[in-house]
């Protein structure tokens, strides 16, 4: 309680961002550059410097630096997002089930969590839009948004490196060079990464180094401007990463509080895509708009293996192929006529995508399943502000979604020797050296064809009586679609659909710069109701090792604030904070969530998972303009309290304190600079989940601690950083 009294002091006593900082540009309205500060939504954005001070290598870097904010992997497997915003997210790794915050790469929404998350490199911003933005940003971001904007082509010759050297071992290293091709015409940028991990972790099986890991990623991007008034903008990207399979942590075996595990199957994690991405903004002179054309491909293959029951038999061992592909364009205006602003368009995505889930549970005894679709959705929406006076805007939007899905699902069956059947399921050659058995993969169930109309409005009031001071309130509402469960493990349960989640937001803010730039205090209340709420129920089973069910559940009401601060003391030093709360409960309960086969009051005691009431973190900034060059020091502390992982309450994740730091110097030109840091120094055990498996021997259960499949996440990271621009 003493350090949230000290968080909120600092928070109080200051503003978000001092005079020594730029106004950040962002683009979450669609309307080109606009400055954060000035926006009606509650937001975090981060330029290419304070990526760098941050030492953010992927999205999950973030993950404790923003109020109520949770931007990480399952664990499971590498590179699958479960992202989490107040309270709306996902806890699974099944690839049907679609996402609760949106991510979008250069404009590209990126359909599945599968392979989702991967490192970040040569990128010029990052934004979190926190609450439903699903006027402009369409269905699956009831949670939020995260927006990342990689660099463009630059007009004069820029050449980038950096070399990274953390423990484990890891090596990271990275470059760019850029300029005109045809000056005034053409130009490009070009930009790899490699990282190789040797593993931070040791296996007690066996005593072996574990969690290496290697990533290579090729972008290319061309910007032709064949008129003053056309820009064209081809962007290409390929991946590829390999790796181990996740460090479980069984604790019924092993403390919550170390990063000791015993597993006999080492597994694996592989990512490997391919994107393309064709943007054309033309200006034109109706309204001084600009009409803008991004029309995407990408296409996906994540293979993962992992030792589920994690221990040193063979008890429930796993492999899971994810194969995507998608296919989008977004066509959209943007203009202002006189007072009013307005942007509108409409949007297409194509998908197809194949689940594989073999379970072995022993050498000779395996079970596979799985499913296949075919997704489309489209949508027409229109966004305006229009200025009433010097002081008042309104704002209203609508979009329009029309969903359809196709899916065909095989439940988990033992292999049988029978090919008759409709629909095979390709299999996974090359996957671990072999081909998942699809033996058992015909499309004996029930096929889905499910198709969704939805409205998803918004309005907002704000006010800002002079140049320092921003308050809004927007009242808006998304929708998350629905869809199969293409991981049926128990024959005993026919496959089953579920609707989509619908969810209304009320939210007010309060933006505010004062002492001349010096401070900016930030706050935001929101209020979230949500209908026909997604749960994905998480609960051991004898027969399967593991039951996940998607359905909807129900009602349920979350609610809390946040509150983020920085301020100047000098030109040397800046202090900032930043404090989240909140809270939820079930409203209305539908369908059982604990595994006692009722509907009751235990149902509605039950917490809602991933809901961490409170978050919150200090930080100082130093800097100091030598004769030689400049000196950067920054020191963070960042909590979140304890939370439950699944809906029967039973899987936990622990609360976690997060200390960081970071010191860099830089000669003046700062043609290069020099970087010690270091992460997670308090050296504290998280994990990406916390599965509870079946309470037998098998599975290490010896009447105290239940038996649990809980990936582990790094501890300790130290690192040396080298960058040189020319």
């Amino acid at each position: 309680m003493l350090i949230r009294c000290v968080v909120f002091a600092v928070a109080l006593a200051g503003g978000s961002a001092h005079a020594q900082d730029e106004d950040i540009i962002v683009t979450a309205t669609k309307r080109g550059d606009a400055v954060a500060q000035d926006l009606p939504i509650a937001l975090n954005a981060y330029g290419e410097e304070d990526l760098r001070a941050r030492n953010v290598e992927d999205l999950q870097s973030l993950s404790y630096a923003i109020p109520n904010v949770q931007l990480e992997d399952i664990g499971t497997a590498r590179g699958i997002a479960n992202f989490s915003i107040r309270g709306v997210g996902v806890s699974s790794s099944i690839a049907s089930v679609d996402p609760a915050v949106g991510l979008f790469v250069d404009g590209l929404y990126v359909g599945v969590n599968a392979g989702a998350l991967s490192d970040l490199f040569d990128v010029e911003g990052v934004e979190i839009l926190r609450g439903p933005q699903g006027t402009l940003y369409g269905r699956n971001v009831t949670g939020g948004a995260v927006l990342v904007r990689t660099r463009g082509p630059s007009d004069v010759f820029e050449a980038r490196g950096r070399v990274a050297i953390e423990t484990g071992l890891n090596v990271i290293a990275d470059a760019a060079i850029s300029g005109p091709i045809a000056e005034g015409l053409l130009s490009g940028r070009l930009a790899i990464y490699h990282a190789d991990d040797d593993g931070w972790f040791e296996n007690d099986f066996d005593g072996s180094s574990f969690g290496a890991n290697e990533t290579n990623i090729y972008r290319g991007t061309l910007r032709l401007t064949p008129a003053r008034d056309w820009e064209i903008i081809l962007r290409a990207e390929q991946g590829y990463v390999d790796g181990d399979g996740p460090a479980g942590q069984n604790h019924a075996i092993h403390a919550r509080d170390g990063f000791n595990f015993a597993i006999d199957n080492r597994g694996y994690a592989r990512s490997e895509w391919e994107q393309l991405l064709l943007e054309t903004n033309w200006r034109v002179p109706f309204g001084d708009g600009v009409i803008t054309s991004i029309t995407g491909w990408r296409t996906v293959e994540v293979p993962w293996a992992a030792d589920i029951d994690s221990t040193s038999s063979f008890v429930f061992h796993t492999r899971v192929l994810n194969l995507h592909e998608q296919w989008s364009e977004e066509l959209r205006y943007a203009g202002t006529f006189g007072p009013v602003g307005l942007t509108a368009g409409v949007f297409y995505l194509e998908q197809e995508l194949t689940y594989i889930d073999e379970r072995n549970f022993s050498p000779s005894f395996r079970r596979t399943g799985g499913g296949y679709g075919e997704f489309v959705s489209w949508a027409a929406f229109a966004d305006a502000d229009w200025r009433v006076s010097d002081t008042v805007t309104l704002s209203g939007g609508l979009r329009y979604t029309r969903e359809e899905k196709d899916s065909w699902i095989s439940r988990v069956r033992r292999a049988v020797d029978d090919l008759d059947g409709p629909g095979v399921i390709v299999t996974g050659e090359g996957v671990d050296g072999g081909s998942i058995d699809t033996r058992s993969l015909v499309y004996s169930d029930a096929p889905f064809n499910q198709q969704w109309d939805d409205l998803s409005p918004r309005v907002g009031v704000q006010w800002q009586p002079n140049a320092d001071t921003n308050i809004y309130a927007t009242w808006s509402r998304a929708f998350r679609g629905g869809g199969a469960n293409f991981r049926t493990a128990s024959l005993g349960l026919a496959p089953r659909a579920y609707d989509p989640e619908q969810q209304s937001t009320f939210e007010i803010g309060w933006k505010q710069d004062f002492n001349a730039g010096r401070g900016r205090l930030n706050t935001a209340l929101f209020h979230n109701e949500i209908e026909d709420m997604q749960r994905e129920t998480n609960q051991a089973d004898a027969i399967s090792g593991v039951q996940q069910i998607v359905l909807n559940a129900g009602d349920a009401t979350i609610w809390g604030g946040e509150i983020e601060a920085r301020y100047a003391v000098n030109d040397n030093w800046t202090l900032s904070a930043h404090a989240g709360y909140v809270e939820g409960e079930y409203d209305r309960i539908t369908e059982d969530l604990n595994g006692d086969l009722v509907i009751n009051a235990a149902d509605y005691a039950l917490e809602i998972p991933r809901l961490a009431p409170w978050t919150y973190g200090v930080a100082v900034d130093y800097v100091a303009l030598l004769a030689v060059g400049t000196l950067n020091a920054r020191v963070s502390y960042n909590h979140r309290d304890a939370a439950f992982y699944n809906d029967n309450n039973l899987g936990r994740l622990a609360e976690v304190d997060m200390v960081d730091a970071h010191l860099s110097w830089a000669p003046g030109d700062e043609r290069w600079r020099v970087s010690l840091y270091g992460e997670n120094l308090l050296n504290e055990a998280t994990w990406g989940g916390d599965t509870v498996l079946p309470a037998t021997a098998a599975f290490g259960f010896s009447g105290g601690a239940r038996p649990t499949f809980s990936p582990l996440n790094k501890g300790r990271v130290f690192g040396v950083e080298l960058r040189v621009r020319y």
